[in-house]
């Protein structure tokens, strides 16, 4: 077998398709174009979380039905950029298990091979939930059997307090319809009666999709009004369409008072794309009025890591209308640092 430097290069090489998927933050397609640079360090990870990019790997061969799945998590350096060296030991364990046909069965030494392999990780359950519905959605297979179920319990059809028997899998299939608009309609009608054990899973299902503006309007009337518990699922809610004009002008208000640590912690790992220079100014510098050093540095460290917003956040550093009380907490951060 060739010499093989990409994960790319492996699964082009045993002839399999796949599509490559950011699972640490929300699920986000990456295009095999930027996967590629991502591997040959010509641009850092786009979606990093705690010094790490998680993605997820579907593969299959030509007419097989069920694709192979792989959740991988590799170390990136200070820059952003993929760890070659993990990369590698990761090929390498690969190569070692499976040789060239990554979509043979694994005999039982194989096996052992795969499970030893420190880069593959299990996200949470409502996440492979979601990944396992937007997988089998592209590839237009069908829904699981607790669809229908729960479609019945959006519409209406059953009592808002028997959802015990509603499945997250379900739930994350339904989110993947919103394209049909009696689905879409039926949600903004009744999402507000739901229970906590229903909405928020649902939140979190939503964050992965880009949602039509009656089911975004609904979600932020909700935020107005909603508990301290379930204001941040709200926000997740929203992450996917957080670029939206309205989804900004809703964090715009949102900012616009003091909010919980929760709060902070959300509109920074997932609904970054809402902020602008000024309204990331705004919510570093009511961390900074909190006085807890620890916070601050945490949601600072993660904000900067995000290639797409690093430039902001500098801006606000040396923003001429940044606060005394922030420029103080960024002292305070580099000199621990």
């Amino acid at each position: 077998m060739d010499r093989i430097d990409t994960i790319s290069e492996l699964l082009a090489l045993s002839n399999t398709q796949f599509r490559i998927y950011d699972i640490g933050r929300k699920i986000t397609k990456i295009s095999k174009d930027d996967f590629n640079k991502v591997e040959n360090n010509q641009m850092p990870y786009p979606f990093p979380m705690q010094g790490h990019a998680s993605f997820a790997i579907a593969f299959w061969q030509k007419g097989q039905k069920t694709p192979y799945i792989w959740f991988i998590k590799l170390p990136l350096d200070e820059r952003g950029l993929l760890n070659q060296g993990a990369r590698n030991h990761f090929i390498a364990i690969i190569i070692e298990a499976l040789g060239n046909d990554l979509t043979v069965d694994p005999s039982e030494h194989q096996q052992e091979l795969l499970n030893s392999n420190p880069y593959h990780f299990t996200p949470a359950e409502y996440k492979l939930a979601a990944f396992n519905s937007i997988i089998r959605h592209e590839l237009k297979a069908d829904t699981s059997i607790h669809f229908e179920h729960f479609q019945s319990y959006i519409s209406g059809q059953m009592p808002w307090t028997d959802w015990q028997a509603i499945g997250v899998q379900g739930i994350s299939d339904l989110v993947c319809k919103l394209d049909n608009n009696k689905l879409t309609e039926d949600l903004c009608k009744n999402i507000a009666h739901f229970p906590e054990p229903v909405f928020q899973p649902l939140c979190l299902a939503l964050e992965n999709q880009v949602l039509p503006l009656n089911l975004i309007n609904r979600l932020v009337e909700l935020a107005e009004t909603a508990s301290s518990e379930n204001l941040p699922y709200v926000i997740r809610a929203l992450a996917s369409s957080a670029e939206h004009p309205h989804v900004k002008a809703f964090v715009t208000n949102l900012l616009a008072t003091q909010q919980s640590d929760e709060v902070y912690i959300t509109l920074s790992g997932r609904c970054w794309l809402s902020l602008n220079d000024s309204t990331l100014e705004q919510l570093l510098d009511q961390l900074a009025q909190r006085q807890e050093l620890a916070l601050f540095a945490g949601i600072f460290k993660d904000l900067v890591a995000i290639p797409s917003l690093r430039p902001h956040v500098f801006a606000a550093m040396r923003s001429e209308t940044r606060s005394e009380v922030l420029a103080s907490a960024i002292g305070q951060l580099f000199r621990a640092g």
